[in-house]
């Protein structure tokens, strides 16, 4: 069973406690913290999860969702057990809550052997790893060697994270990692205590913070009805963002029930009122979840020219000459190039 001593714990007599993360847990030998895979035995805090891997396979950037990093590649894709969240909406209930970990169909795959695994795929398919499906922040020390390891080698390495972990983990981490998507679930603390069982949005908000600067982000938010769709609380968020970086893009994804939530999925019509708000002050806004070609296409900040058309994950550029738009000059936020269909990769 693949196990490691993890990083960031300390002990106090019988006691230990994780520091990974902002719950702070205070786990007795044989327990086991909130994410399920970390363990406290004979006077060490023990990984449960490290080279398990409970989910690949290869996936277009789009999917993270990141477009503006390289768009049109595919990432090899890679999740765990566990999650230091429990939200009530959860799609990836099954990875997340750490609970099936001895079921069959896990792998054991060591830091190790991406790079050949990567080198083995056509070009389009050597971008590098995205940590996902469930929350790479618990996987840390796994993530950790892996990520270095390959950005030693000249792949990329991405974050799909909720972003609830402690400042000296994330520095540790942050120096291997290319470009991160993370989730703004609300911009309110009753709702990451009431439906995530997080401890506030003031820890997610650092870390968005902390990571702008360092590496390429987006940010998902996911529209709930009546929960965190409130034009106060969109405009709030909005506002907040665009007073770090009026260009960083924007996912607002249309909810639909799931796991423990079974309200009726997001209104097409609150979608656009979302996205109506949030165009006002932010470069880069798109809709999820909706079958609406505008929504996913990359406008021209200055002349609203459309510069990048996604049909689902298939991308074209339609007005762009490396990061300018071919109208106006404008050069737009995006880090890497264009991979078109039945184009060619440098």
């Amino acid at each position: 069973m693949p196990e490691k001593e993890a990083l960031y714990y300390r002990r106090e007599g019988e006691d230990i406690y994780c520091t990974l993360c902002p719950h702070g847990c205070r786990i007795r030998d044989g327990q086991k913290g909130v994410c399920g895979v970390r363990q406290a035995k004979s006077g060490k805090l023990i990984t449960l999860n490290y080279a398990r891997c409970a989910s690949m396979a290869m996936d277009p950037i789009e999917k993270k969702p990141l477009y503006h990093f390289y768009p049109g590649w595919e990432i090899l894709s890679v999740g765990t057990f566990g999650c230091n969240l429990h939200c009530a909406f959860c799609q990836n209930w099954t990875l997340a809550r750490g609970e099936d970990m001895d079921a069959p169909g896990w792998k054991e795959i060591g830091p190790e052997m991406f790079p050949d695994i990567l080198k083995g795929r056509p070009r389009k398919e050597q971008l590098g790893v995205a940590y996902t499906y469930n929350e790479p922040g618990i996987w840390y020390e796994f993530v950790l060697d892996t990520a270095g390891l390959l950005a030693g080698k000249g792949f990329k390495n991405v974050l799909v994270t909720n972003g609830h972990i402690n400042p000296e983990p994330l520095e540790e981490l942050l120096p291997f990692i290319d470009a991160a998507n993370i989730d703004v679930k609300a911009f309110n603390d009753n709702f990451y205590r009431r439906y995530c069982r997080g401890r506030g949005l003031g820890e997610v908000l650092r870390t968005v913070e902390k990571a702008h600067t360092r590496c390429h982000v987006e940010l998902t938010y996911l529209v709930i009805n009546t929960l965190n769709d409130n034009p106060d609380e969109i405009s709030e968020f909005v506002s907040w963002v665009a007073s770090l970086d009026k260009n960083i893009p924007v996912h607002f994804s249309r909810y639909f029930p799931n796991y423990h939530l079974d309200i009726p999925p997001t209104s097409l019509t609150t979608m656009q009122e979302v996205w109506e708000i949030a165009t006002q002050k932010l470069s880069y806004v798109y809709l999820g979840n909706i079958r609406d070609d505008e929504y996913s296409t990359t406008f021209c900040p200055s002349c609203r020219r459309p510069l990048i058309t996604r049909d689902g994950y298939r991308v074209q550029n339609a007005g762009l000459d490396g990061k300018r738009c071919e109208n106006c000059g404008y050069t737009i936020n995006l880090t890497g190039h264009i991979y078109e269909v039945g184009g060619n990769c440098p």
